[in-house]
């Protein structure tokens, strides 16, 4: 157990002497808009520690072996533990390895969980009896403690054996290509506050007018950033029931909102930012309001090529041992269809182009067709 700067600091000068670490997190998130970070667990060849982010004040020596480029970060789904990290330590991750896209892609699921995965890789299967414990209380017990230890006990055993078959496959450079989107500073950066309408799920929002969506865009981002300074859940701020409400009534004055749902408290509180927040939705342009009726010919077939490439795209998969939801999702193919032939390779780029891209680009054209092979079933690019 790692609870004071300097053990910590010993153990980074030791964790920068290695090729590669496996890293992991434990949190709570029931009542803050951040993940509350509990514990950090790191693996290094010949140990095991656990990190106490509750003792420590200062985790930023941490971020010396997150930014160190000669030492691999191993991870497991990576992308959450990432961010949180980064935020902990003040540095951001580099050369990371992320053993669920990489299993995807030498003939596991890419959604593999990490006890599935330690189990088919290394013969071992964890117990995850403190999936749900509260990592915020202290003393930790012995169970937490070795729960958390086994989730990176192992990593470094699965990160050399993906990494072998990766490279028997020739394709090592498929999997760096597909780690690199972790060196994307995108996934460090707060999303914008007007895409946090996208989140509110309520019935009624079907029957709102376009002026009636754009004040509830202002009001989502109002909450996202009243969520953020406050670091509480955004339905600690406001639910989503009481923003379409409020976008429905659009109040204009303080005495409006005795139309509404909202508590005197709330009103007291947050009454400035929502009435400005509703100021700038009724200034805003009307939201377009999407007309579903019958589709068209066109619409038909691009239904169909849609379906054709699906089933392309898995035919390929299943005959590579490749995840198919890291090639392209539904709406990724949908994208490369639109785009056109030409096109294909700039909606599926690296490894993904030569994987599927260029043959999906001349089934397009009609160059190719698919077939249904009759040993197996699976579909097969034939000439046209």
């Amino acid at each position: 157990m790692i609870d004071t700067s300097d053990a910590l600091a010993a153990l980074v000068e030791r964790a920068l002497q290695e090729p590669a670490v496996a890293l992991d997190t434990e949190f709570v998130w029931e009542r803050t808009y951040y993940p509350a970070l509990g514990l950090i667990q790191i693996a290094l060849a010949e140990e095991v520690a656990l990190i106490d982010p509750i003792a420590l004040e200062d985790l930023s020596p941490l971020g010396e072996v997150l930014a160190a480029p000669g030492v691999v970060k191993v991870l497991h789904d990576a992308a959450q533990d990432l961010q949180i990290l980064a935020r902990a330590t003040g540095r951001r991750p580099v050369n990371v390895f992320d053993t669920q896209r990489a299993a995807g892609l030498v003939g596991y699921s890419g959604t593999s969980s990490l006890q599935d995965l330690v189990d088919a890789v290394v013969g071992v299967r964890l117990d995850k009896g403190e999936t749900r414990s509260n990592w915020l209380a202290r003393p930790l017990s012995e169970s937490q403690c070795r729960y958390a230890a086994d989730d990176v006990r192992y990593s470094l055993a699965i990160y050399h054996a993906l990494a072998d078959e990766a490279e028997r496959r020739g394709r090592r450079d498929w999997v760096d290509d597909e780690m690199a989107r972790y060196e994307d500073g995108a996934l460090f950066e707060e999303g914008e506050p007007t895409d946090a309408v996208s989140r509110i799920k309520v019935r009624n929002m079907s029957r709102m007018n376009g002026q009636q969506r754009a004040t509830l865009r202002a009001l989502a981002a109002w909450r996202e950033r009243e969520a953020r300074s406050m670091d509480r859940t955004r339905r600690m701020v406001l639910p989503d029931e009481a923003l379409v409400d409020l976008a429905a009534i659009a109040p204009t004055h303080a005495e409006d909102f005795r139309k509404s749902r909202l508590t005197d408290r709330q009103v007291a509180r947050f009454g400035d930012g929502l009435l400005a927040a509703v100021h700038e939705g009724l200034e805003a342009p009307p939201e377009p309001i999407e007309r579903r009726g019958r589709p068209g010919p066109e619409e038909e077939r691009d239904a169909a090529r849609l379906l054709v490439a699906q089933a392309f795209v898995a035919g390929r998969c299943a005959r590579d041992g490749v995840d198919p939801a890291l090639v392209a999702t539904k709406s990724v193919l949908k994208e490369a269809i639109d785009a056109g032939p030409d096109a294909v390779d700039e909606v599926l780029t690296g490894w993904r182009a030569t994987f599927v891209g260029t043959d999906l680009a001349a089934l397009l054209r009609g160059e190719r067709a698919v077939r249904l092979d009759a040993d197996d079933g699976w579909p097969r690019m034939t000439e046209h």
